[in-house]
């Protein structure tokens, strides 16, 4: 079992930048890709941005690329998405995800998860 924690959200003015966390307890934390995806209001999920379980390899949606960037630190058994450049597009509710990894280099890069977060909300306002 894996218990992943989300926290960082909040309201923005677009523009400005949020940093979400995310705490991950119980298993090995490195046998994990991991990532975030959002849902917003009437839209589907969607991935934002994965990363292999060493942290070698990422993804980003288009959507987001320059602007967001995922890492981890398999250390602290954390992950953390630095958003810069908000827009309220991207007013969603955020949630870590974890997802055992299958190959060496793979990424989080679909709605696949084998453990996800409770969501924290970010609100950028215009």
């Amino acid at each position: 079992q894996v218990q992943l924690v989300e926290s960082g959200g909040g309201l923005v003015q677009a523009g400005g930048s949020l940093k979400l966390s995310c705490a991950a307890s119980g298993r090995t934390f490195n046998d994990f890709v991991m990532g975030w995806f959002r849902q917003a209001p009437g839209k589907e999920r969607e991935v934002v941005a994965g990363v292999s379980w060493n942290g070698g390899n990422t993804y980003y949606a288009d959507s987001v690329k320059g602007r967001f960037t995922i890492s981890r630190d398999n250390a602290k058994n954390t992950l953390t998405l630095q958003m810069n450049s908000l827009s309220t597009e991207d007013t969603a509710v955020y949630y870590c995800a974890a997802r055992r990894a299958r190959t060496y280099t793979e990424t989080y890069s679909s709605l696949e998860s084998d453990y996800q977060g409770q969501g924290t909300q970010v609100t950028v306002s215009s």
